[in-house]
């Protein structure tokens, strides 16, 4: 049975992930999608099912059968996160397609707890995360991650995690999917 509930340290890879692969100096927002996705390729709900996973051949084939199963099943219904992240800088939580008038959680910037006013190019838009999935041993942990933008554009990440001592370390990330921008596809073929 699924746990209806985040876990705490569910929150710790999440923000690990966006700490190590989105968050730069510049960023002052992050708007993160409330509910947590059931499928690793838009619009394509059949992606969350082991046939994909093995027909993908995702990290070379190396992910564990065990790691997969419990991430396929723990990403089958979307559940609602929390104001439990832990990044330094605020934090927005967005519902589908609304950007403005949301439900809000800032967490306060490091430097100072001042309200910033905040330009497209400070603002991390968008970050959708699944549930994590993870070996009986609770050794190893996979998550998926997208970034959808406003433009159109974004890419879509496995992202896998292995224990070492008391702490995860990030061990390989794979590109599920991208959408780029169709002008600057033409100017580079």
């Amino acid at each position: 049975m699924v746990d209806s509930a985040v876990s705490p340290e569910d929150y710790d890879l999440y923000d690990r992930i966006i700490e190590d692969k989105f968050l730069t100096s510049q960023i002052q927002l992050v708007l993160l999608e409330r509910l947590t996705v059931s499928r690793v390729v838009p619009n394509e709900p059949e992606s969350m099912t082991m046939g994909f996973f093995q027909e993908q051949g995702f990290f070379h084939g190396l992910l564990p059968q065990e790691l997969v199963r419990d991430f396929v099943g723990a990403n089958q219904i979307p559940i609602r996160l929390e104001g439990r992240f832990q990044l330094g800088v605020r934090y927005r939580f967005v519902s589908g397609e609304q950007h403005e008038d949301v439900e809000a959680h800032l967490a306060l910037p490091a430097i100072n707890g001042h309200r910033v006013a905040v330009n497209a190019s400070s603002m991390l838009d968008r970050l959708a995360f699944s549930r994590v999935g993870r070996t009986l041993k609770n050794d190893q942990a996979l998550v998926y991650v997208e970034n959808r933008r406003r433009d159109g554009t974004g890419a879509g990440f496995l992202v896998w995690f292995h224990r070492r001592e008391q702490g995860w370390e990030l061990f390989d990330t794979e590109v599920v999917w991208t959408i780029r921008d169709r002008a600057d596809e033409a100017d580079h073929p």
